[in-house]
């Protein structure tokens, strides 16, 4: 069975090299490394890696902003999240930009290998990992609505969508609909619950246990 190929894309060194040597003797081979997304997008276009193991940021750059550009580079190269940051947001913006899971860096060895193995293989994201929980939360559609509320199951959605922080665009790519759309629905909920903008929209939905 041919190796694994993976790509690491941190911008500590260190992180790099501890990745690597946890890869030994194992069947995953890395085959480059990138402390940049710019760097991991021509990292990915040259070494085609099954996997990109991905930090959520390098310094000040957002990392899930190199996802899509990534995938582009090698479309066939699925993107793994390790980062630091147990933050809900970021989960939620991974699901949207198409990460296929994202692991915290407390993982054990045991299960990062599992995790990028599954990846490689184009099963689901791993148990261990914080991407099934949320995805399941953003994809949950409220059949019944809110008392005293008259938001259809979508806008219901879409308002969680946007109290987890999520741009238009993100909303769009996660529920494969039109910004437009989008647009068009954060309008007829704002309307709806009497709120002036995106932050009252969240501050509301929090209070009211969407998010």
């Amino acid at each position: 069975m041919a190796a694994i190929k993976v790509l690491i894309a941190d911008d500590h060194e260190v992180v790099r090299q501890g990745l690597s040597s946890l890869f030994a003797s194992s069947a995953i081979e890395v085959c480059g490394e990138a402390a940049s997304g710019d760097e991991a997008v021509r990292q990915a276009r040259k070494f085609k890696p099954d996997v990109v193991l991905l930090d959520v940021r390098f310094g000040d750059e957002d990392g899930l902003d190199a996802v899509k550009r990534i995938r582009s580079a090698s479309p066939a190269t699925r993107v793994v999240v390790l980062s630091a940051f147990d933050n809900p947001t970021y989960v939620a913006r991974a699901v949207a930009v198409g990460v296929h899971d994202y692991l915290l860096k407390t993982v054990s060895r045991a299960d990062l290998i599992a995790a990028v193995k599954a990846a490689a293989a184009g099963d689901a994201a791993t148990r261990g990992g914080e991407l099934r929980r949320v995805a399941s939360h953003m994809s949950r559609q409220d059949k019944g609505g809110l008392p005293g509320v008259s938001l259809t199951a979508r806008e219901t959605q879409v308002l969680r969508l946007v109290a987890m922080g999520l741009s238009n665009q993100e909303i769009a790519d996660s529920l494969e609909i039109s910004v437009e759309t989008v647009k068009e629905h954060v309008q007829n909920l704002l309307r709806k619950l009497g709120l002036g903008d995106r932050t009252q929209a969240a501050v509301w939905a929090l209070r009211h246990g969407l998010a």
